[in-house]
């Protein structure tokens, strides 16, 4: 790590980035899938129907009520959550059983009838979105500190890429194609300028968000390990909820307290109903609104579920509260119409693209230093195998996760735990398989295969379901038409890849090796990974 200021970047981007890059892969792709979870719920569950109505909020309260007092007269606390936003035109419901003892149970209200949808299992975008930060298979507290790591590790990557680039703008306007890695560069810089406020966004309000995991201590000592609910209540001014009476009441109108809250806020929508101890005299029904802009949720109202009277407003936010919800809405794009959140998702494709783009470039010029001098060293073929693996394994293994919901059997006991195994298990047949080939066929081997995978997604769909193109877009079902075309489109851009590398991947190898001489001008790089002329240790 000798010399100056922008050589000791360089070095400490390159291996802030490396170690990490896998992660950080998967992180922002399924993280990026997030944005269309609505309507990758739609898809996944072919049952309901193309086109629904979109009841009022009113109306969907009162349906959601209805449903509750019917299935769970008993439970501790009931959650509504009426149509609204991108979300699906339809009511969710979730109850507690009694004392919490029997655990959440949830169900999606068909709005013409009221009734939940006969819909098959399924795990669905949510859990797809989740796997961003939960990984699925590892404990939650290992979970959050491993993503956490990874985006700290993250930032000093992408802000050490930005002191080490010397020529910021003009090389965002730079391509040089048919170079080898000069091309690749060209392109990774492009990727890593186009969104980079994106990108310092998102892995900053991620790591934010678990800091009372890291920071754990901290509120131990000031607070006690039995006093951090309090902490909370302090910090975020969760209304308080009385213990239960065990005394009978009658309960309160929905419609008075929508009323009052529509008064006060106006037409902004709601984004859930919670209400504790249903039926009880200490019953209590709490509104949320929905978030009204980047840096609010729109605050709250407390009301006595047996009168029906408002006993508080939250629309006064403390400091932790206000930046907490800010981050959210700023990470989530939960404020986002439907163009906004096109940017979102473009902006995280472009951020997965330029991890993914780091990680070739590292092994690119390692490559093309031990053409010399050898036999590639085993470090050089794990981490080219792993990139194979991750970068063009992964897309397969989440576009197996939508062919598992479309071939799996209904019936079948613990299916949305399988769709998501099977997620995995393909992507690890994707990590084993470049072993089984040379580096360069490994990479056309799996874009054909993702090439196949995206694009013979509609063709699944026609062939198992009445939901295909010709009868999406003529309904104006959008949300499901997306998908369709989406994965088309994926399916396309894997195919050109696959075809471009097919043909190209000799000369390329060849300009590698000419281009490979340090120049002092050469640009640098911003992203996880990536190699630089001018990394004297690399």
């Amino acid at each position: 790590m000798n010399g100056g200021l922008r050589q000791s970047m360089a070095w400490l981007h390159t291996w802030t980035g490396l170690p990490v890059g896998w992660v950080l892969f998967f992180v922002f792709l399924t993280g990026t899938l997030g944005y269309f979870d609505s309507e990758i719920d739609r898809w996944m569950r072919p049952e309901t129907p193309l086109a629904l109505p979109a009841p009022s909020q009113m109306d969907g309260l009162a349906m959601g009520l209805a449903r509750l007092e019917r299935v769970a007269p008993r439970a501790s606390r009931w959650t509504i959550f009426p149509p609204s936003g991108h979300d699906v035109p339809n009511v969710t419901i979730s109850w507690s059983g009694p004392g919490g003892a029997s655990g959440r149970r949830s169900e999606a209200l068909d709005p013409r009838t009221g009734a939940p949808f006969e819909a098959r299992a399924t795990a669905g975008g949510q859990t797809l979105y989740q796997l961003h930060y939960t990984l699925h298979y590892l404990p939650r507290s290992a979970a959050r500190w491993l993503v956490g790591i990874c985006s700290m590790l993250m930032l000093v990557a992408i802000l050490s890429g930005v002191i080490t680039h010397k020529k910021f703008f003009a090389d965002f306007f730079t391509f040089r194609p048919g170079q080898g890695q000069r091309s690749w560069l060209d392109v990774h810089n492009v990727l890593s300028v186009t969104a980079l406020p994106f990108h310092l966004v998102l892995t900053y309000s991620g790591l934010v968000f678990f800091v009372f995991t890291y920071m754990s201590p901290v509120l131990d000592t000031t607070y006690g390990r039995d006093q951090r609910d309090r902490f909370f209540d302090e910090a975020f001014r969760n209304p308080p909820i009385p213990e239960p009476a065990h005394v009978a009441a009658p309960r309160a109108p929905l419609a008075s307290m929508y009323e009052t809250a529509e008064r006060h806020w106006g037409e902004t929508p709601l984004r859930v109903v919670s209400v504790y101890n249903p039926g009880d005299r200490n019953a209590r029904v709490v509104f949320t609104r929905n978030h009204v802009d980047a840096v609010s949720n729109g605050g709250r109202m407390v009301f006595d579920g047996a009168t029906g009277g408002l006993l508080e407003r939250f629309d006064r936010r403390t400091g932790p509260m206000a930046v907490n919800d800010a981050l959210l809405a700023l990470h989530e794009g939960l404020f986002a119409g439907p163009v906004l959140r096109w940017l979102y998702f473009l902006s995280g494709l472009l951020g997965t693209a330029m991890i993914g783009t780091g990680l070739v470039l590292w092994t690119a010029k390692r490559k093309a230093r031990a053409a010399a001098a050898g036999p590639l060293p085993p470090a050089i073929r794990v981490v080219e195998r792993l990139n194979v693996g991750t970068i063009v394994g992964l897309p397969i293994g989440i576009a197996a996760y939508f062919w598992a919901n479309r071939l799996l059997p209904v019936g079948m006991a613990d299916r949305a735990a399988w769709e998501i195994h099977v997620l995995f298990i393909v992507w690890l047949a994707m990590l084993a398989l470049p072993w089984l080939r040379p580096a360069r066929h490994a990479w056309t081997d799996q874009l054909g295969l993702a090439a196949v995978a995206y694009g013979a997604l509609p063709a699944l769909n026609a062939a198992t379901t009445d939901r295909h193109l010709a009868a999406s877009i003529p309904a104006g079902a959008w949300e499901v038409a997306g998908f369709d075309l989406v994965a088309l489109a994926a399916g396309l851009g894997f195919a050109a890849a696959a075809v471009y590398l097919h043909r190209h991947a000799p000369a390329t190898a060849a300009g590698v090796a000419a281009n490979d001489r340090p120049r002092r001008d050469a640009p640098a790089v911003v992203a996880a990974g990536a190699p630089y002329p001018e990394d004297a240790a690399g």
